[in-house]
């Protein structure tokens, strides 16, 4: 259900102060509060939400600790315990009191990315408004872009054969329990064993025995999948259930370690690609391609952001300029004259700019380490 706004006190408290009495009201954190239009991004997510249900936590407290974990680079924990102590964090979050206990649920920004995970356009359209108004973020600043990719990191563990094969089986087990589906065994403890065996193996290099391990593992993911098909055929709600589940596994089992083509790496994040980066530090990354848009040069209030895209599926990055061009323009309200890229991204007949568009692929930004 969309979130309910507090409602602001009508007096002062005699035994509590409220926090524009007491903290310094020239503090960056107060001024931007004041300058953010909270109420543009509560209409602007609101269609986020369901008509019914229980009311989900107000949008000013949430997207305000996006902000300040974003800002000042914290976890979820983190974040928590320094807003109980800091008064400054609480009132950029709503807070007109000094709150000595955290009123709202720790796990609402787990269920908050999930909701909003495809309208944070909302919240860096409105960074932009406000940078502007503050005369950090001039018009001109954005006419010149910088157009790059990056690889960003999913949280998951490093995949091995072993630890995937262990993920399926305890998977299937964990949904075959929740349905009722009576299975002949479940090989949990067996997988596990010949899970953390691989491991050491494959560390001392034993990869004969380590092969052994994995092929046992595969061989019991594979009875159970064929026994969780004998039980649920016939059964349509079952089969609904089991199909994505059963696919994955399957997946998982057929899929070799040095195999060319798609690869699952990851049950809980089945979009989890290998990209390499080509950087010797770091030869691939496993996680999701990401094309960002920055301002060419420095601004007068540092290096802005005007456009962040995911792109599953690890596309060509020349194929995909002219749509993110296109979006920039339509979040930043500024026709692009001049882009910025790598030489990849002009090979001939591959890209397709944007009409009216010059790219520059020779000329990257005056500082390649932001580029």
């Amino acid at each position: 259900m969309r979130p309910r706004k507090p409602k602001k006190a009508d007096h002062d408290d005699l035994f509590k102060a409220r926090l524009d009495q007491t903290i310094n009201m020239r503090h960056e954190l107060v001024q931007l509060a004041d300058r953010i239009d909270w109420d543009f991004i509560d209409e602007q997510l609101a269609p986020s939400f369901a008509d019914h249900g229980r009311p989900a936590e107000p949008v000013r407290f949430m997207v305000g600790m996006f902000l300040l974990k974003a800002t000042y680079g914290l976890s979820d924990e983190q974040l928590w315990e320094r807003w109980v102590e800091n008064p400054y964090y609480q009132y950029f979050t709503g807070e007109e009191f000094f709150q000595h206990e955290l009123r709202h649920e720790r796990s609402g920004m787990s269920h908050w990315r999930k909701r909003i995970g495809d309208e944070l356009d909302v919240l860096l359209a409105e960074t932009l408004r406000v940078a502007h108004d503050a005369g950090a973020l001039k018009k001109s600043d954005m006419s010149r872009v910088t157009v790059d990719t990056t690889v960003q990191p999913k949280n998951i563990t490093f995949p091995t054969d072993a630890k995937l094969l262990l993920s399926a089986i305890v998977q299937l087990n964990r949904l075959a329990r929740a349905h009722a589906v009576m299975l002949r065994q479940s090989y949990t403890r067996v997988a596990r064993r010949a899970a953390m065996m691989a491991g050491r193996y494959a560390h001392a290099k034993q990869f004969k025995r380590y092969n052994r391990e994995v092929k046992f593992l595969r061989t019991r993911l594979g009875r159970l999948i064929r026994d969780i098909g004998r039980k649920t055929r016939g059964n349509r709600d079952l089969e609904e259930i089991f199909a994505l589940p059963l696919s994955k596994a399957g997946q998982i089992r057929s899929q070799k370690q040095r195999q060319r083509g798609w690869k699952l790496y990851s049950w809980h994040a089945p979009e989890t690609e290998c990209i390499g980066k080509g950087n010797a530090a770091a030869l691939y990354e496993f996680g999701v391609k990401v094309s960002l848009t920055t301002t060419n040069r420095s601004c007068k209030g540092g290096q802005f952001i005007l456009h962040a895209k995911a792109l599953p599926g690890n596309p060509y990055d020349g194929h995909t300029l002219a749509d993110v061009l296109e979006e920039t323009q339509a979040l930043t309200g500024r026709e692009i004259e001049r882009v910025y890229v790598d030489k990849g991204v002009s090979r001939p007949l591959r890209a397709q700019p944007a009409p009216g568009l010059p790219l520059r692929p020779e000329a990257r930004s005056s500082r390649p380490d932001q580029a």
